[in-house]
């Protein structure tokens, strides 16, 4: 072996291989980047979508295993897996509208972070972006129509799209479905037409509030453009963060079941508490779209909003909860609580929050796994501050 000097030493360990088995879980492979052969099979690796060992920034073992359990779920062809909810969103939208000038639709209520692509950035580009209610996205739909934006249901206020309508009504459009707050388990859009899914991986995917995460599903085609859109804006999601979803996921299934039984559990309480004016959330048979929901969701989740009398109201209420965390994410295991007004959509104006349906009487819940009973009781407490 040839000789070499202490710091050259330290930059090529020699390591001897291990006697034993293959490791049950994947291991998280730290390294931005891999030895390539000496051959021209180098070159065809560099050339290629999304290889896996070549740079991290193109993706990493770790991600490959996420996106191939992510694509899975969702009933699609292939997955991207990028660094947050909005590099998803913002992969997505990017690689359909870059090369076509027709219009892209949306509904007014969206997550704050896509508004602001939306009605600021796609505009600033000369994209031509038309908002229109969430209850008129199908009807608004036409000729000019190249790509239709969705997500169901919104957020806070909990409204759905109806997918197979908007597909009938953009036959011949891209329609990209933000699928964060039902997920997978409770309705697969591909299923209804739709050709890429978004998701905050960050969420229910991952469930452990320890992530920060985005993927893109759909048809092989669509996602190898997302990955040269996200190739070139690099957001990259690590091998650590990509082996943490991966440990996640393998317990989704069992999550969202709970998830889906507490946020009825939760809803159903709030309903019928006097202190509370309105409740939103899809699985009660007052929900103004719980046809729909049924028909479109396998079960309705652990997110809801809820009202009081008024903001000073809403405001005691967040103060006085104990088991309810305030923060601003959602899909984890504790339940937590937010004023999406103040703190959800700070960035966006009151007429803007208003076309969303926020107003600073509503309180947001993702509502966790611990014992329905408990959550309950934590809010029945805090009510009592308003009552």
């Amino acid at each position: 072996m040839e000789k070499h000097a202490s710091m050259t030493r330290l930059l090529h360990p020699h390591v001897a291989p291990q006697a034993g088995g293959a490791p049950l879980v994947t291991p998280i492979h730290q390294t931005s980047t891999y030895e390539l052969p000496r051959t021209d099979e180098a070159a065809r690796i560099a050339a290629a979508v999304a290889p896996t060992g070549y740079y991290t920034r193109y993706g990493s073992p770790n991600a490959r295993e996420a996106e191939a359990m992510l694509a899975d779920l969702d009933g699609a062809e292939a997955a991207l897996l990028v660094g947050s909810g909005m590099a998803a969103v913002s992969a997505a939208l990017l690689s359909t509208v870059a090369a076509d000038p027709g219009e892209i639709l949306a509904q007014k209520s969206h997550y704050t972070g896509t508004l602001t692509l939306l009605q600021e950035m796609l505009p600033a580009f000369g994209r031509q972006v038309r908002l229109v209610p969430q209850e008129e996205l199908a009807a608004a739909a036409g000729r000019q129509t190249r790509v239709v934006y969705v997500e169901t249901p919104s957020n806070p206020t909990m409204t759905l799209t109806d997918l197979r309508a908007v597909r009938a009504a953009a036959p011949d459009a891209i329609i990209i479905a933000d699928n964060t707050f039902a997920t997978p388990y409770n309705t697969r859009p591909l299923d209804f037409g739709v050709d890429l899914v978004v998701q905050s991986a960050t969420k229910y995917l991952n469930g452990h509030s320890d992530v920060t995460a985005g993927v893109v599903t759909g048809s092989a085609a669509l996602i190898a453009k997302a990955w040269e859109t996200a190739r070139v804006l690099g957001p990259v999601c690590h091998p650590f963060e990509a082996w943490l979803l991966a440990r996640g996921l393998k317990t989704f299934p069992l999550r969202m079941a709970r998830h889906n039984a507490n946020g009825l559990a939760v809803a159903r309480f709030l309903a019928g508490h006097p202190a509370v004016r309105a409740v939103h959330h899809p699985g009660l048979p007052s929900h103004p779209q719980h046809d729909l929901a049924v028909r479109q969701m396998r079960g309705h989740g652990g997110m809801l909003a809820f009202t009081v009398a008024d903001a000073d109201a809403a405001v005691r209420v967040l103060r006085a909860t104990k088991l309810c965390r305030n923060a601003v994410s959602l899909g984890g295991p504790e339940t937590l609580i937010t004023h999406p007004a103040s703190l959800v959509f700070a960035h966006q104006s009151a007429e803007e929050l208003a076309a969303s349906g926020v107003d600073a009487t509503m309180l947001r819940l993702s509502v966790g796994l611990e014992e329905p009973e408990d959550i309950v009781a934590d809010l029945a407490a805090a009510l009592s501050t308003v009552d």
